[in-house]
């Protein structure tokens, strides 16, 4: 399966990277951080504004990327040094991996933001869902999305291996569905409002979140970077928080800068980011997230994704990987 290649992949890099004593041990003048289009979220207004860069005193340079994978092969590579709201899977199968990375905050939770979408003229609903066994499903490999796709099926008592899944980023899988090239897509974004226009969820994200298939992204660093400069992971955290508070509390004086920065029309982006929640550093570091939470929900991630054949071993903890420090 491509999960078990991309594992090895970034087995092998972790290696080469250590093996080659590579590192960012030097004077920056500017850090690249990964993040996705179509996809808006609060800290997008400082991005505009560049505050980011005035608080850690260099220059930020964001990078898009089309999942969560290309986004921890970057890190491993030492392309990027932060990836902001990266898929919780992605993380999960990395390190499990070997790739040299830490969870070191919460980006966004969503819901509805992150769906599968089965075609009208299919006539398939969560009802008699056993019927997408043999057809074609769109779906990024290996993040977040397929993640729920298999614990939505799981719960729908389809026998996912019996599943036809096609690699698809977001953009790609709307094609598809629209085309007709797959019965059901699976995506994140702008590509739900694509699809939708010839198929419906097969389960919203309140019924996701009902049998507790709860979604979130993360924020990543590398583990060279964090050692070496720790300051400006901390100044990452505050101007993250800071931008949060500021959405949170007043939404309307920034909707066009995250819309902007986010590559988006203003009213489908001020919809989008309706559905998502940005928590503060203070609830963040709460049980239910940095303060364990998030540390098993990882070990169940990794555990179904094993059962399901997306990655050959678990480990038996993933403590080691999350630093709740940077938001203290």
């Amino acid at each position: 399966m491509a999960l078990k290649k991309l594992a090895g992949k970034l087995a092998l890099a972790a290696g080469l990277v250590a093996s080659l004593g590579m590192s960012t041990a030097h004077a920056l003048d500017k850090i690249t951080v990964a993040y996705f289009l179509e996809w808006p979220t609060a800290n997008q207004a400082a991005q505009i504004d560049k505050t980011y860069d005035e608080a850690l005193g260099l220059e930020v340079e964001w990078r898009a990327f089309g999942n969560g994978n290309e986004m921890v092969q970057a890190m491993v590579s030492g392309d990027v040094q932060i990836a902001y709201s990266n898929g919780f899977v992605p993380f999960v199968v990395g390190v499990s991996s070997g790739a040299p990375i830490k969870l070191v905050g919460v980006a966004v939770t969503y819901a509805e933001n992150d769906l599968c979408i089965v075609r009208n003229d299919s006539g398939i609903t969560k009802a008699n869902a056993k019927e997408l066994e043999g057809k074609k499903v769109a779906t990024p490999i290996g993040n977040v999305t397929h993640y729920k796709l298999i614990r939505t099926l799981d719960h729908l008592g389809v026998d996912i291996n019996k599943v036809n899944l096609v690699q698809m980023n977001p953009a790609d899988a709307a094609v598809a569905v629209v085309r007709g090239d797959v019965v059901m897509g699976c995506a994140f974004g702008g590509a739900l409002d694509r699809m939708k226009t010839v198929g419906t969820p097969l389960m919203t994200g309140a019924e996701q979140e009902a049998v507790g298939i709860n979604t979130f992204d993360v924020v990543n660093v590398t583990n060279d970077f964090a050692a070496e400069h720790p300051d400006l992971v901390k100044k990452f955290m505050e101007v993250t928080n800071q931008a949060n508070t500021t959405y949170n509390s007043n939404p309307d004086a920034v909707y066009d800068k995250i819309a902007l920065a986010a590559g988006m029309d203003l009213e489908p982006a001020k919809k989008m980011i309706a559905n998502f929640g940005f928590p503060t550093s203070e609830e963040q570091l709460q049980e239910n997230w940095l303060g364990g939470g998030i540390q098993a929900a990882a070990k169940g991630v990794a555990d179904v994704m094993v059962s399901a054949g997306g990655l050959d071993e678990a480990l038996d903890d993933y403590s080691q990987f999350v630093d709740a420090s940077y938001l203290k």
